[in-house]
């Protein structure tokens, strides 16, 4: 099996890429269309919508609440890419510089405040 060259990779992803984000769009403006004719006017009495609204209201989705497709390139290799994996981490951390008895102290503090025992929920794995 012949394999192509760094230059005619290139030169199909150049070619393909812009029909690949036409038919995405396409697709993603249909799908939003459909699922509005469908729903909203026999839910809420609201008109039905074009294509061209579907993806306006798709855009605007995306604008809003999306991603916008950074969030895979923008995390590391270990997954840290969220908050709550770095909290987690740091806790984790803090808890490995601690001594037996300030984590005694800890788990006293946990019990009182929150009513939670870390030990027995470590237990219970």
């Amino acid at each position: 099996m012949m394999r192509m060259s760094r230059r005619a990779k290139w030169i199909c992803v150049m070619v393909f890429a812009p029909f690949a984000i036409a038919l995405v769009i396409f697709v993603g403006g249909e799908i939003v269309k459909y699922l509005w004719n469908w729903l909203v006017p026999s839910l809420f009495g609201w008109r039905p919508i074009t294509f061209w609204e579907a993806f306006g209201l798709l855009a605007l989705c995306r604008i809003l609440f999306g991603s916008h497709g950074f969030r895979g390139a923008r995390s590391n290799s270990s997954g840290r890419g969220r908050m709550a994996d770095r909290m987690a981490d740091r806790v984790a951390d803090r808890w490995d510089h601690m001594t037996p008895e300030e984590r005694e102290r800890f788990r006293q503090r946990l019990r009182e405040r929150c009513g939670f025992d870390p030990a027995a929920a470590e237990g219970a794995r």
